[in-house]
């Protein structure tokens, strides 16, 4: 039996905030390092690779497949793609049902934004540094946002004070602007 055709994506998912930027000063681009207690809990992981692709498809077309932080397009020749890419807020002590009632804080999805490969090293600047592209992440968020090193240097800082603050605790995830868009998700794989 063939599954039913899946419905069409919004171009913006029910609850979905595409003004959402915790940057400093509204920069376009930032490190934005997840605890390390929610590493491999993103919406790719809860979802079908189907689901998945359709997700990024949308991301992708509603950026004109460009980069919402640099405004670069796609150079496959360069090595350069585009990605999708997860925004999240950190709620503490949620009031709103059911995550009150478990107590816990959660980590709650408010955007998904199109980011090109470099950028999207850039947000994930930790990683970059494992994979020995840490200069080179830095001059792009030097780059991009137009700061100065010295300047970065605070934000990174900052990004990094967060991630350790942030990594104490267990993070309970919210992925309903999926869910209230048709998109289901799945235990992680």
């Amino acid at each position: 039996m063939t599954p039913p055709p899946r419905r069409p994506l919004p171009e913006v998912l029910p609850g979905e905030d595409r003004t959402f930027n915790p940057a400093p000063d509204g920069a376009p681009l930032f490190v934005d390092l997840v605890p390390a207690s929610c590493w491999f809990t993103n919406v790719r992981s809860h979802l079908a690779p189907a689901d998945w692709d359709r997700v990024r498809r949308m991301v992708y077309e509603r950026a004109g497949h460009r980069c919402e932080a640099c405004g670069e397009p796609a150079r496959p020749q360069q090595r350069i793609w585009l990605e999708a890419h997860e925004r999240w807020a950190y709620d503490e002590a949620p009031t709103d049902e059911p995550f009150a009632s478990f107590g816990m804080p959660v980590q709650r999805l408010r955007r998904l934004v199109c980011l090109c490969t470099r950028c999207h090293e850039t947000t994930h600047l930790g990683l970059a540094g494992l994979r020995g592209h840490h200069e080179r992440a830095f001059d792009h968020l030097c780059a991009v946002n137009g700061w100065t090193r010295s300047r970065a240097r605070i934000h990174v800082t900052e990004a990094n004070r967060l991630f350790e603050e942030r990594s104490r605790v267990e993070w309970l995830l919210d992925l309903n602007i999926l869910l209230l868009a048709g998109v289901q998700v799945l235990p992680p794989r």
